[in-house]
């Protein structure tokens, strides 16, 4: 299909480009940015008048709850969901049911994202068997049949030595580690941060050394094994410290932090709303800040989603007792806006975060719009006003703490390949 997208401001932070000119689509690829090339006719035409054209979103974190939790949602209902938010490719953490430690796992995961129409779905490989921590998956065999990335999702790693030997495994593969630092024993099943609301209603609280601690361990075992590692989901001011020592120590480190923790602390959360249990916890305010200024001077690579659809029931009962995880895909536009419009970060370093950074951690050959790659492409109106309801909203999971909230910004096409996956 030939595609015309005319009168777009188009961003591209890769190359830097930032003009209001066209972009022309064909055979799944960019051929012309400016000018149509000769003889190109287009099947269809998209006027991007007043409108922000940008690569298409990679989320480095993303449950589709398929196989395994289908009563919470599946890839179907998921996919759709992260077409209608201008996610092109999605990254998905090993914790489904059954786990990602076999090729068999993998080869269903793409059955099931063919049958949905939906092109990049790369599925990371379980670091250990059945995510238990203790045997090592076969790393080696996951990447041949199509696991982009080695990770053991929220589980965690007690046993160093496993860890270290993971790492060494991961890295004589050239396979990217991405950890969730979390240490279990101070973590001690707690569902909110240690601090003054956890004091204040009686909640079981994580201390912020519990990410530290695992973070420097692995560390340590970074500079002992030379494991690429990307560390997901930070959330205090201390990591931020700590990611940018390795950094000067110029280790093969990346991070990213979840959209919600730079927009939610423990303040705003409501003690009886299970719908701010997440994990890592929502920290402090000066813990918000000190995400915002890494992800400003990217200390911090990359924002995700960390998508995690849930039924009714997962979040019904006492705050301790639910589960955590936002559904979150279709916030994650427009609460990068909303930091862009408080004057906390640029506009393209929001879609780079997005975009070219992910796909850059992840080694894939996108996000970018520039002549010759992959048509992934989001097309977005920056000033569309829209309410998150049952009308509007495509996840099967309705846990938001933004239900019923105005946003500010929404997608009106994506395309993935080449082809219009979505378009409002």
């Amino acid at each position: 299909m030939r595609i015309e997208i005319l009168g777009g401001r188009i961003i591209d932070p890769l190359t830097a480009l930032d003009k209001q000119t066209g972009l022309y689509i064909h055979n799944r690829k960019i051929v012309a940015v400016g000018t149509a090339p000769d003889g190109f006719i287009a099947d269809k035409r998209i006027d991007a008048q007043g409108q922000i054209v940008c690569p298409g979103f990679i989320d480095l974190s993303t449950r589709l709850r398929e196989p395994g939790q289908t009563h919470k949602a599946n890839i179907q209902s998921e996919t759709r969901a992260a077409a209608s938010a201008g996610f092109t490719s999605l990254s998905i953490p090993p914790d489904t049911n059954p786990v990602i430690d076999t090729p068999a796992v993998v080869e269903l995961i793409k059955d099931k994202a063919e049958q949905c129409a939906y092109a990049h779905i790369y599925p990371v490989a379980a670091l250990t068997q059945k995510l238990a921590g203790k045997e090592l998956s076969a790393m080696y065999a996951l990447k041949q049949a199509g696991c982009i990335a080695v990770s053991n999702g929220q589980a965690a790693i007690e046993n160093l030595l496993v860890l270290r030997r993971a790492m060494e495994y991961a890295a004589t593969h050239d396979l990217l580690f991405i950890y969730s630092p979390q240490e279990q024993a101070l973590s001690n099943q707690g569902c909110a941060h240690e601090g003054e609301m956890a004091s204040r209603y009686g909640l079981p609280g994580i201390p912020v050394a519990a990410e530290t601690i695992a973070l420097m361990q692995c560390i340590e075992l970074i500079e002992q094994t030379g494991c690429r590692v990307h560390f997901q989901g930070l959330s205090s001011a201390r990591s931020v410290d700590l990611i940018a020592k390795a950094k000067q120590l110029e280790l093969p480190v990346s991070a990213d932090v979840a959209m919600h923790q730079l927009h939610l602390t423990e303040q705003d959360m409501l003690p009886y709303d299970s719908h701010y249990h997440v994990l890592p916890p929502l920290r402090s305010e000066q813990d918000k800040n000190a995400l915002i200024a890494a992800v400003r001077n990217n200390t911090i690579n990359s924002i995700c989603s960390d998508h995690q659809p849930h039924d009714i029931d997962a979040k019904l009962g006492a705050f301790p007792e639910t589960e955590p995880g936002i559904s979150s895909l279709e916030t994650v536009l427009p609460l990068m806006l909303h930091l862009v419009k408080q004057g906390q970060l640029e506009l393209a370093q929001g879609i780079a975060k997005l975009s070219s950074e992910p796909a850059h951690i992840l080694g894939i050959n996108t996000g970018s719009v520039a002549v010759g790659d992959i048509a992934d492409i989001c097309i977005f109106d920056p000033e569309k006003q829209w309410q998150i309801n049952a009308e509007s909203w495509q996840s099967s999971g309705r846990n938001t703490p933004y239900w019923k909230k105005s946003m500010l910004g929404k997608v009106t096409h994506t395309i993935q390949a080449g082809k219009i996956i979505y378009s409002h």
